[in-house]
């Protein structure tokens, strides 16, 4: 009992440490009256801070596995309700299936390439700064 109680502590204060950064994002949305989403500001901030290692990576980890496994659940009521809609799919499903196919190979390409452009970016940085040295 006292290991179940344990994990739902830790579990717990790590998605209310990710609620933090959230609201906190939504305030500066507020605030600053700033064009992106509180939740995207509130993403930024908890990224930053994992990357400056302000707040180490076992603080929010678990928590946010819990939150990840439960979202495709986010998923169904809009599935759901294409389904009320589907005399606007009939006769176009070959051609829905290609724009699916067409956008994914786009989308692997376009990430591909900007991966393998970074990364030779970043060799060339590393390159320049072991000549100075």
């Amino acid at each position: 009992m006292d290991r179940w109680i344990m994990k739902f502590l830790k579990h717990f204060l790590q998605i209310l440490i990710l609620c933090v950064f959230f609201m906190f994002g939504n305030w500066l949305h507020e605030f600053f009256q700033l064009p992106f989403p509180g939740s995207i500001i509130g993403l930024v901030l908890l990224w930053a801070a994992l990357t400056l290692k302000v707040i180490p990576l076992k603080w929010v980890e678990s928590g946010s596995f819990l939150i990840l496994s439960y979202l495709p659940l986010y998923f169904i009521p809009p599935i759901v309700g294409a389904m009320n809609y589907g005399h606007i799919f009939i006769g176009k499903g070959l051609f829905l299936i290609f724009i699916t196919i067409a956008s994914t190979i786009l989308t692997l390409l376009t990430s591909g390439w900007i991966s393998q452009f970074l990364a030779k970016q970043s060799a060339k940085k590393k390159e320049r700064l072991s000549c100075k040295l």
